[in-house]
């Protein structure tokens, strides 16, 4: 079987599972199977296979599992917002429709990811500029305590979503060019600048935006990608300690970095207060047991409307995942995120030339890092933050970016499939 046909029956079940994940969430409501909730899984369907086709004519050697995994992804997420409030259910919908709008717009007029290596510093200085762009008055905005967005009358977006891509690329066509040196055991004060800026740029982040997981993302990304260009562990040990330094220092100097360690350290010291979130959290993951109570059957929504969980399309959808699903959902749900990023990785092995494979680890590292991250965070695994499951939570700016993400890895995957055969 072709791999664009290996593509197409996999995207033919993410529309089947769509469909029915629809239809259960409204059978719980209204006990009858609704011909509005079906569209949605035909709607899906639809779009996904106009991206197929896009990908069929543009990358026919592409990989065959992405995009199909991607669709899995973002149907899980706007099935649970659905289950939760069905009119963002609706917004999340046209996003998903933007953003790919936007991959195919990339697979037709880029095609190939090369051109980028020629924009390399270019896209460093944007990504820095779109990292800035909250902190400007008249249209930084903050949201639940973290200065993230930018408004533009009646829409808000997080440039960030952006700008962790064009780092990933800025730091694929840096550390190519600049390996062997930093491979060296003891490279020179010069050649370790880049560390140390990254490292003050991490956590000016956390300063500026009390971003405690986007500082984390893009540190970690960058720790990542150092290791695969030079192999040395010395290297990101001593990132790591240069990170915890500096996070210890600002948890005794920003109250809100200093709270949210507090309450991952003891959440019950104020369940009421400052760790409700967190303690409901573990209240739903724990109510969910093995199979959870079904699609639509959880206790997630008051009487009134609101959520039971603050946030919860957002911050902390995979804890309604854990209670509606239970262990074998959420199980699948980071299986499938680790299933992303080995196809990410297989990639970047494959890959002949410096910049596509750093540049394919490097995308991939981010969105499973990212992935990890909030789970850990709802989980307790590690401090609470505010960054977005990919693709499966509420907003925009994370769909956009993400699509943007699997077309970059396609495009990689194509060129390595080409040259192979």
């Amino acid at each position: 079987m072709s791999l664009r046909n290996r593509e197409l029956l996999n995207l033919l079940a993410v529309g089947l599972i769509t469909a029915i994940g629809f239809a259960s969430v409204y059978i719980a409501r209204e006990s009858v199977v609704s011909a509005a909730s079906l569209a949605y899984g035909v709607f899906f369907l639809a779009l996904y296979l106009a991206a197929h086709a896009v990908v069929r004519m543009a990358l026919p050697h592409a990989d065959p599992y992405l995009l199909p995994l991607a669709g899995l992804l973002a149907a899980i997420g706007v099935t649970m917002i659905y289950r939760i409030e069905p009119d963002r259910a609706l917004r999340q919908g046209i996003w998903i429709v933007v953003g790919l709008a936007l991959f195919a717009g990339a697979l037709l007029f880029l095609r190939d990811h090369r051109i980028l290596d020629r924009y390399t510093y270019t896209l460093g200085l944007a990504a820095v500029g779109l990292l800035a762009l909250p902190a400007l008055p008249g249209i930084g905005a903050t949201i639940n305590g973290a200065s993230l967005w930018v408004r533009l009358g009646p829409v808000a977006f997080q440039p960030g979503e952006l700008a962790k891509i064009l780092l990933v690329v800025f730091l694929a066509g840096y550390l190519r060019d600049n390996r062997e040196l930093l491979a060296r055991a003891l490279p020179s004060a010069k050649h370790f600048g880049p560390l140390l800026l990254v490292w003050g740029a991490a956590l000016l982040v956390l300063v500026e935006t009390h971003d405690l997981g986007g500082a984390l993302l893009y540190f970690s990304v960058f720790l990542a990608m150092l290791y695969v260009a030079t192999g040395r562990w010395l290297h990101v040990a001593g990132g790591l300690g240069l990170f915890s330094l500096g996070a210890w220092g600002l948890y005794h100097v920003v109250p809100r970095v200093g709270e949210r360690f507090s309450v991952w350290l003891d959440p019950w010291a104020d369940p009421t207060g400052a760790g409700y979130q967190l303690v409901q959290s573990l209240y739903a993951i724990s109510s969910g047991g093995l199979f959870g109570s079904g699609l639509g059957r959880g206790v997630l929504v008051a009487p009134g409307g609101s959520t039971y969980i603050p946030f919860l399309e957002t911050d902390f959808i995979y804890s309604a995942i854990a209670q509606e699903l239970g262990l074998a959902g959420a199980v699948a749900v980071v299986l499938l995120y680790v299933l992303f990023v080995w196809r990410g990785f297989r990639i970047a092995l494959l890959a002949d030339d410096g910049f596509s494979k750093l540049l394919a680890a490097g995308l991939s590292a981010a969105f499973g890092i990212q992935a990890f991250i909030i789970v850990g965070g709802v989980t307790g695994l590690i401090p609470l933050t505010g960054i977005t499951l990919p693709f499966v939570s509420y907003g925009g700016s994370s769909v956009v970016a993400n699509f943007l993400l699997v077309g970059l890895l396609l495009m990689i995957s194509d060129r390595v499939n080409r040259d192979s055969r």
